[in-house]
C-alpha cells in the first residue's frame, strides 16, 4: 500500500493549497471496556498515516483469522495524541486563513461514543484564543460567536433558550439565519461560558449503541468582522466547528421507538449530503448538492469561495465496536478518496466492498 503524508493546509505551501484534509484519531480503551476484557484492534502509524484495523472473525469450519483493514489518510492520530497536538496540527494553521477573508471548517465525526465530543471540546477554545492573539491591540476587527443546531430537520438556537429559527437566502444566493444571536467576545472566560451553555441546550438521547447519545448537529461558528466601515461591521472570515450526531447502524436501532429511529434516518441522511457536498468541494466540481440536507444548505457559504475544511473522523479501538470502527473508516475514506493520487491511479487501483482499501488474512492461533 502506498503511504500517504499528511498535507500542508496553509495558503502558501509549497505543492499549493488543499482545501479538504481528512484526518483520523483513535481513543485509548475506556476503563470500562478494560473491565470488559475488551481488546484493541486498531493500529496506528503515524509516519504512514495509516489505520489499520484487526477485525477478528471466524470461517466456516470454525477456525479464527484476523481480517486486516487498511485505510492511509491525510494524518493519523494514536490514543498517546493530546488535544493540543491536534489543534497545532489540524486547526492552528487554518486560523490565520480567516484573516484573508477565506472560510476555515472543522468537522468532528465517528460513532456515538467515539470521543468526538472529547476532541471537538478544546479545539474552539484555543482557536479563539489565537485569534485574540492576532488582533491584540487592534480597534478595527472583533470577534463574535454563535452556536445553534440541527435536530430532525430543524434549526435551534443554543445561545437564545433553543428558539426557533429560519433559514433564508438573500438576493445573491447568501444563506441567512434569522434570528441567529451573536455574542461578542474579548476573552477566552466568556468563551468557556458560551459553550458550557449551548453544551447543556443540545437534544440528546438514548439509543442501542449509547445510553447519551447527541442527536443534533450542533455548529459554532466564530465570526472574525471588520468595524469602523461605512457599513458599521463587516465580516470578514469565518472559522465554523461542527460536532456531527453520532452516526449509527440500523442494527443499532433495534430496540429504539420510533422517535429515534427518525432521528436515526435523518442523522444518515445529512451525513451522505456532507460526504458528496465534500468530495465535490474538494474535486472542484461547478456544482455542490447543499440541498440535500438541511445541514448542508446552512453550510453552503463554508463550502463556497476561498475555504478550507478539516474532518476529524474519531473511532474507538474496541473489538466489540469494530464493525462501528470500519463503517466510520469507509466514510471517512471515501470523502477523501484517494484524492492525492492521479485519475490514472484512481481508474487503475482495484478496490472491493465498494471502494475501501484492500484487504489481508492472518490465521489465529
Amino acid at each position: 500500500m502506498q503511504s500517504t503524508s499528511g498535507e500542508d493546509p496553509r495558503p502558501n505551501s509549497g505543492r499549493g493549497p488543499s482545501r479538504i484534509r481528512v484526518v483520523v484519531r483513535k481513543r485509548p480503551l475506556s476503563d470500562k471496556e478494560i473491565q470488559k476484557k475488551e481488546t484493541d484492534v486498531l493500529d496506528v502509524d503515524e509516519p504512514s498515516a495509516t489505520v489499520t484495523v484487526h477485525e477478528p472473525k471466524v470461517k466456516v469450519d470454525l477456525t479464527k483469522y484476523v481480517e486486516k483493514h487498511p485505510f492511509p489518510f491525510d494524518q493519523a492520530f494514536d490514543q498517546d495524541a493530546t488535544n493540543e497536538y491536534v489543534y497545532d496540527a489540524c486547526i492552528g494553521p487554518l486560523v490565520p486563513t480567516i484573516f484573508q477573508g477565506a472560510k476555515a471548517t472543522c468537522f468532528a465525526y465517528g460513532q456515538t461514543g467515539s470521543g468526538k465530543t472529547y476532541t471537538m471540546g478544546p479545539l474552539p477554545l484555543r482557536c479563539c484564543q489565537q485569534i485574540f492573539d492576532f488582533i491584540q491591540g487592534r480597534n478595527d476587527l472583533i470577534l463574535t460567536i454563535s452556536v445553534f443546531e440541527i435536530y430532525g430537520g430543524k434549526i435551534f438556537d443554543l445561545l437564545n433558550k433553543r428558539a426557533r429559527l429560519v433559514m433564508r437566502e438573500d438576493g445573491k444566493a447568501n444563506v441567512c439565519i434569522v434570528g441567529l444571536t451573536e455574542h461578542e467576545v474579548s476573552d477566552v472566560h466568556k468563551v468557556k461560558d458560551i459553550i458550557n451553555i449551548s453544551s447543556g441546550s443540545r437534544s440528546t438521547g438514548c439509543t442501542g449503541a449509547n445510553s447519551d447519545s447527541s442527536r443534533s448537529h450542533a455548529i459554532m461558528q466564530l465570526t472574525l468582522k471588520q468595524v469602523g466601515g461605512r457599513r458599521g461591521s463587516e465580516a470578514l472570515g469565518k472559522f465554523s466547528f461542527i460536532d456531527l450526531a453520532g452516526s449509527e447502524r440500523g442494527a443499532d436501532t433495534y430496540n429504539n421507538d420510533k422517535k429515534t429511529r427518525v432521528e436515526g434516518a435523518e442523522i444518515n441522511k445529512s451525513l451522505l449530503a456532507l460526504k458528496e457536498c465534500i468530495r465535490a468541494l474538494d474535486n472542484d466540481s461547478k456544482h455542490i448538492p447543499f440541498r440535500g440536507s438541511k445541514l448542508t444548505e446552512v453550510l453552503r457559504d463554508s463550502f463556497s469561495g476561498d475555504c478550507r475544511t478539516v474532518m476529524i473522523a474519531n473511532v474507538s479501538p474496541s473489538d466489540q465496536a469494530c464493525e462501528n470502527t470500519l463503517n466510520t473508516l469507509r466514510y471517512a475514506y471515501r470523502v477523501r478518496e484517494l484524492k492525492n493520487q492521479d485519475p490514472a491511479t484512481k481508474k487503475s487501483n482495484s478496490f472491493n466492498r465498494g471502494g475501501v482499501p484492500g484487504v489481508w488474512e492472518d490465521e489465529m492461533d
